[in-house]
């Protein structure tokens, strides 16, 4: 149960580079299932999300090595010789549910256990196994698993009631080795689904309309290997630029994915912000007199969810009140009586959060609920007057690669301490 020790207040300057996207690299790697062949997949991020993955494909009966120094992952998926994804890792990450779709298509069977992840309200997983019964397969539940086969599967036009991301990605990574055609209407649009099926597009399938709310796929027989790299974390990248926000610090954010980010970064123009955009970095030059504003977490192309807590802890320090609105789940402002021990004043209304910006935060000793709740309490920490401790930070390393490291390199006073 290590910690982390921020002392506030102090300057940052310099540049800080954006690894590779978790929420792409963990279903890339379950797509990697669909083959018969070792593949390298770059810009892996280090994280305790991607070592759970790696560990499930590995007990799934795949090679897998991954190497730390040049963010690398080889996995040779052609020895799987399982189809459980047993409860001790997908009770971890919810994104283990992913390896689903792929077993299904190549092998006609699949057990996963009811998937867990960040507790902030129900996320069923009810559209993946919908969508999976009108392409043929038979669901059932055992013990605490969900059993998957099908001794065919057939292309099928699928609905979504709402545009989740990870059913989504599973439809489109068992439809890549399904009979017949496929269409997902109300597909999700996030930039790591269209990253995802450039990956598989690359190894052969037919795949149209990614990144819209139409997606159309074509199945093939075989896919082949091929090497691909991930797409730069848009999350991580949101998160130093809000760094540089609170401790008004010019960052330069190399690797930011800028056409991921646009509505985010609109939202800090109308704060007074100002960015200079590079070929392959963004300069932030924070506002001395930033302002209150408005915003509502959407799917894609909205504002990101997983911006809306990292951006929270910012509005806190500016004046005026903020409102952030959560359109996406609920229960996700757990966070909220952190910050305010913190010196922050939110006060919440169902999904509405009201900010009333204090002129200075104060450090405390908080504790970490969730992933992204994390990622807030460390931007408030950065701008807090004094000394925060912030329990829990395994919620932090399921979706930020060496933050203390990357963080200290341009001036952060932080620490981890390992209890």
């Amino acid at each position: 149960m290590d910690k982390f020790i921020i002392n506030g207040k102090q300057k940052l300057s310099g540049k800080i580079t954006v690894s590779g996207a978790k929420n792409s690299a963990l279903k890339i790697i379950a797509a990697t299932i669909l083959l018969k062949e070792p593949v390298t997949i770059s810009n892996v991020p280090d994280l305790m999300d991607v070592r759970t993955m790696q560990k499930v494909l590995e007990k799934l009966g795949a090679t897998v090595e991954y190497c730390k120094d040049s963010s690398t992952m080889k996995i040779d998926p052609s020895t799987i010789n399982s189809y459980r994804a047993p409860y001790e890792l997908v009770k971890t990450m919810r994104a283990s549910f992913q390896v689903m779709g792929p077993l299904l298509a190549r092998f006609g069977n699949a057990e996963i256990s009811l998937p867990g992840g960040c507790n902030f309200g129900p996320r069923p997983v009810d559209f993946h196994l919908k969508a999976f019964e009108q392409m043929g397969a038979t669901i059932t539940t055992e013990h605490g698993y969900i059993c998957a086969k099908a001794e065919k599967l057939i292309g099928n036009h699928i609905y979504f009631d709402f545009p989740s991301v990870g059913a989504t990605e599973n439809v489109i990574m068992a439809a890549s080795l399904t009979e017949g055609v496929t269409i997902i209407e109300n597909a999700a649009k996030e930039p790591e689904v269209v990253d995802l099926v450039n990956f598989l597009k690359l190894c052969g399938a037919k795949i149209q309309g990614e990144g819209t709310g139409r997606v159309r796929i074509e199945g093939v027989k075989e896919l082949q290997a091929r090497d691909f790299t991930v797409l730069s974390d848009r999350i991580e990248a949101g998160t130093f630029v809000l760094a540089s926000l609170v401790t008004n610090s010019p960052l330069e954010i190399v690797g930011a994915p800028i056409s991921a980010l646009e509505v985010f970064l609109e939202k800090l123009r109308l704060c007074g912000h100002e960015f200079e955009v590079h070929q392959h970095s963004l300069v932030v030059k924070p506002s001395p007199n930033p302002k209150a504003i408005k915003f509502t977490a959407l799917p894609h192309p909205g504002f990101p969810t997983d911006l809306q807590a990292p951006m929270t802890a910012y509005l806190s320090t500016v004046e005026g009140t903020s409102l952030a609105t959560e359109g996406v789940y609920e229960n996700r402002f757990v966070y909220i009586s952190e910050l305010n021990r913190m010196g922050a004043s939110i006060e919440l209304d169902g999904n509405k959060a009201y900010i009333s910006g204090q002129e200075q935060l104060s450090g405390a000793q908080v504790m970490a609920s969730d992933l992204r709740a994390g990622a807030a309490l460390v931007i408030a920490a950065l701008g807090a007057e004094g000394t925060t401790e912030i329990n829990r930070v395994y919620h932090i390393d399921r979706g930020y690669d060496d933050l203390v490291g990357k963080l200290s390199d341009v001036g952060a006073n932080i620490q981890r301490v390992k209890r």
